[in-house]
Parts: C-alpha cells; structure tokens; sequence
C-alpha cells in the first residue's frame, strides 16, 4: 500500500465559504468521498446525517470553532484551514480545541499529504499533537509568527 492508498474512499467533509477553495479540495481529494458545505448550517446538517473520517474545516465564515467542537463531539477528527485567522493565538486555540491540524491556505496544494500524515497517526492510535503535519510546517510558522514563537506558548493537548 502507497502512502497515498490512505485516503481512497474516505469519507471527508469540506466546509469553507469560498467556493474556489471547495473546488481545489474536491479536486484534490478525488480518491475520497467528500461532502462539501459552504456555510454553518449545511455543514451541521451534514455532521448530523454522516459519518466523516475527517473534517476540513475553515475558522472564518462558517463559525469554524462551532463546527470543530460539533466534530469533537461526535469524535470526528478535524483539521483546521486558514488565511485570515493565520495567527500564533488562533494556532494555540485550534490545537487547544481538539483539532488535529492547523494548516494554512497557503499549503492547500499539500492537503492530500498532510492528511495522510494523520490517518497514519489515526491508524496507530497515536494521540492528537504537533505531529509530522507540524514537522513538515515548522519552519513555514517560525517565519510567520517569528523564530521560537511555539516556546512562548502553552499548549494544553
């Protein structure tokens, strides 16, 4: 099995209000079986009829934190997706809320990989934390929140 065997025929859910960003990520995703919602209220919809393997959400324009806590709940691992709430305090809120991912928009073209880095994590029971989606993003947050910035931080997992 390929690294990328992971993801054939998960069931996915995307939820973010830009319709180009949706496109990508079903393009993206096309081995997956993937549910796409553009507001709230169909993404609730949709968390309450299905089963998802792994839930992508955005933070701004679809109460994002909302949806994360709605997936934690129903014990749906999620992923956090941003641009405009690219901050070191909403990387803190979003991994202190339970998700499993706080990636930026800027890396959407690397989705496929970083999700396969958590099913494997998933898949060996490992816990929830900075894991190789973090490794492989490290450098790319110490240039934007400035270099030791995740040692000022306290990060309750």
């Amino acid at each position: 099995m390929t690294d990328s065997d992971i993801l054939n025929g998960k069931k996915i859910l995307i939820v973010d209000d830009e319709p180009d960003i949706l496109d990508s990520l079903e393009e993206m995703l096309e081995m997956c079986e993937v549910d796409r919602a553009s507001d709230y209220e169909s993404a609730v919809i949709l968390l309450d009829e299905n089963r998802y393997a792994i839930a992508v959400l955005d933070i701004m324009g679809v109460n994002g934190y909302d949806l994360l806590d709605i997936s934690r709940q129903k014990k749906i691992p999620a992923v956090m997706l941003t641009a405009h709430a690219l901050s070191a305090d909403h990387f803190v809120k979003s991994i202190e809320e339970g998700a499993w991912a706080y990636l930026p928009k800027e890396k959407l073209h690397e989705i496929d990989t970083f999700l396969i880095y958590i099913f494997e994590e998933l898949e060996r029971k490992k816990g929830r934390g900075l894991g190789r989606w973090y490794g492989r993003l490290k450098g790319y947050f110490e240039r934007k929140f400035g270099p030791g910035w995740l040692d000022q931080k306290e990060i309750g997992l």
